[in-house]
């Protein structure tokens, strides 16, 4: 299958749990093997509370409610991806290409699981399916993500850094001649816990966190976490959040909105940390809506940051899991060893056929 045009559909579930994001993606590559695209119809289709806390509870699931709840989600999957096709009425499309969910990843252990990869998606859709990234990766000894920087590379070349603010900030670059991309530190998987707890679903502008105060004792504590000061390549899961980040926020003693406004904090200058004066960053994800949190991490650090069109903001992870789906299809590297630490680069995902 080496075309030079391709239609697909890329379909991403993030930590950060706003919904399933879809994205029809046209891509064509040129004579120069250069790549371009254009993004036709997209939605993100939220959760419904069941489906949320369902995937918030699922890291302590026994492997057997694992293996029932990855039938089931695989099921509810596939409704939402027909659904998609139907109301935009898309035809002739090459593959779906599906991150699906992460529940575990713990990549030092040589584990990392995502539901809604089974072979049946392909039936129950009536499409060419290409999922389950990440497995492959870990396999070969890496650390099965960031995986959008290959994206990043084919895509965005303009730009001198690529960042996403999602459930987790992460970043990629070119460093001499290799592509580095990492996790940063955790961003709406912690700040849309604490704005729940404060009824809403998320920190609209960061205004939460404006109103709050900040707390230089905890923040000193989140900043000197022995995560920060490891070489990449690394990556972060909700494990590690559980783990490190919410027993230090629920031991504070402070409210949540002090939290919010702490954490934001945090997040700036973890962010500020990661570039270089004057550079050009082009930045995507839903954390780029909160004014209060790019204002803070400009006050930090002076770069060019460029923000996309609402289109790329909210469905770039969709699109570049498109594109990771085609090179698998060509049999072209999808998974850099620079990027995740494994043995060699390769062209990781499974094809499954209707």
């Amino acid at each position: 299958m080496k075309n030079n045009n391709y239609h697909v559909l890329g379909v991403m579930s993030g930590t950060s749990l706003d919904g399933v994001d879809i994205t029809e993606c046209f891509f064509e590559i040129s004579r120069e093997q250069q790549w371009s695209f254009t993004i036709g119809a997209s939605e993100t289709i939220e959760y419904p509370t069941i489906w949320k806390r369902t995937l918030q509870q699922a890291v302590q699931y026994s492997e057997e409610k694992l293996t029932e709840l990855d039938e089931n989600y695989t099921d509810y999957l596939s409704q939402i991806i027909s659904a998609f096709i139907s109301k935009h009425q898309i035809t002739d499309i090459d593959a779906v290409c599906s991150h699906g969910h992460t529940v575990l990843h713990e990549p030092e252990k040589g584990v990392t699981f995502q539901i809604g990869n089974l072979p049946k998606l392909a039936t129950l859709i009536k499409q060419k399916v290409v999922c389950d990234f990440r497995v492959q990766d870990v396999n070969l000894g890496g650390q099965g993500a960031p995986l959008v920087p290959v994206g990043d590379a084919f895509l965005f070349p303009e730009y001198d850094y690529c960042l996403n603010l999602g459930g987790f900030a992460n970043c990629s670059f070119e460093k001499n001649g290799k592509r580095i991309a990492y996790d940063i530190c955790p961003v709406n998987i912690v700040l849309n816990l604490y704005a729940e707890k404060l009824g809403e679903k998320y920190d609209d502008k960061g205004e939460m966190a404006a109103s709050g105060e900040l707390n230089s004792g905890l923040l000193n504590q989140l900043n000197h976490l022995n995560f920060y000061n490891e070489e990449p390549p690394k990556s972060l899961g909700l494990e590690w959040v559980k783990a490190y980040i919410f027993p230090i926020l629920e031991t504070s003693g402070e409210t949540y909105r002090n939290i919010l406004r702490t954490f934001t904090e945090h997040i700036a200058i973890q962010l500020g940390r990661q570039f270089s004066e004057g550079k050009k960053v082009l930045a995507t994800g839903g954390g780029v809506y909160n004014s209060f949190l790019i204002d803070r991490f400009k006050s930090l650090r002076n770069v060019e940051l460029v923000v996309p069109s609402n289109q790329l903001i909210g469905y770039k992870e969709a699109l570049v899991f498109g594109l990771l789906g085609i090179l698998k299809l060509r049999d072209q590297v999808n998974c850099l060893s620079s990027v995740t630490g494994a043995k060699e680069n390769h062209s990781s995902g499974l094809v499954f056929h209707p």
